[in-house]
């Protein structure tokens, strides 16, 4: 077998379900206990990192090194590791930390697997909750606190004026340009909340939100994402109608007819 052997899906998916499950092991004894907290920014910025997020980058990193050693990885907390094939994993090992040091549930485990450019695996994991999103050929799945497992679909919503917009915060938009573009699609949806960060996707593929705007975004914050969007029949770009693989200024809708409504918008 050479590196670039295509892998069975099925075998990926149990990699990525065994991944999100040593990361969780790692974290939860952290959340909503005193931790110390590091500022990565060393400008005037706060971006936060703990303990919990280091541990469970490790933790994946070194399964993926064992099973899967031809592998690239991608991840949020440390070096890419450049691998000798076509796969690369993309990892966050806590995307939504502020939200985590405050206690508050609404952050997860990303974890993406990119075939080339194709992001054909996803999984947002909610280690607290017990809740778990992920896609892997055709369909997304989602299990709940129960253990019960349904398949996910967006909901239908066509017009911008009936969407459910929701974006992680409005200081994701720096420049004025992006603020006036996000304030076009604010201003026309029905409502709009803040909040959220990979669960607010995970949301919209639940057929819960319609839309999501954001700006300012990783590779490790996406890329999980858009597979399991797309999958229940959403999609995800950038502002301008590109591959969302490597972040940037970001847009995803559960209705295609919704999506290129915001592109309009966005545009002006």
């Amino acid at each position: 077998m050479t590196p670039d052997t295509p892998l069975p899906l099925p075998d990926l998916l149990a990699a990525a379900h065994d991944l999100a499950d040593a990361a969780g092991a790692k974290i939860r004894p952290h959340f909503r206990k005193p931790r110390a907290v590091e500022n990565k920014d060393r400008g005037a910025g706060f971006d936060p990192v703990t303990e919990a997020d280091k541990a469970a980058e490790r933790a994946m990193r070194s399964l993926i090194r064992r099973r899967f050693p031809a592998h690239g990885i991608l991840g949020e907390e440390y070096a890419a590791h450049d691998g000798a094939g076509r796969y690369r994993w993309v990892l966050d090992p806590i995307d939504g930390t502020r939200a985590f040091i405050c206690g508050f549930p609404l952050w997860g485990v990303l974890i993406g697997l990119l075939d080339g450019d194709d992001p054909i695996l996803g999984m947002m994991d909610q280690p607290y909750s017990g809740e778990r999103f992920w896609a892997a050929g055709t369909k997304a799945h989602m299990r709940d606190a129960a253990g019960k497992t349904r398949t996910l679909k967006t909901r239908d919503c066509k017009r911008l004026q009936d969407a459910v917009l929701v974006s992680t915060s409005p200081d994701l938009f720096q420049s004025a340009d992006e603020q006036a573009a996000f304030a076009r699609v604010r201003d026309t949806v029905r409502m709009t909340r803040y909040g959220g960060d990979c669960y607010a996707y995970a949301m919209l593929a639940a057929g819960q939100i319609d839309l999501v705007v954001e700006a300012g975004l990783k590779a490790v914050d996406i890329v999980a994402l858009i597979a399991i969007i797309e999958r229940a029949g959403g999609r995800v770009t950038t502002w301008t109608g590109e591959t969302a693989i490597h972040g940037g200024r970001i847009v995803a809708a559960g209705d295609p007819r919704l999506h290129e409504a915001a592109l309009r918008r966005l545009a002006g």
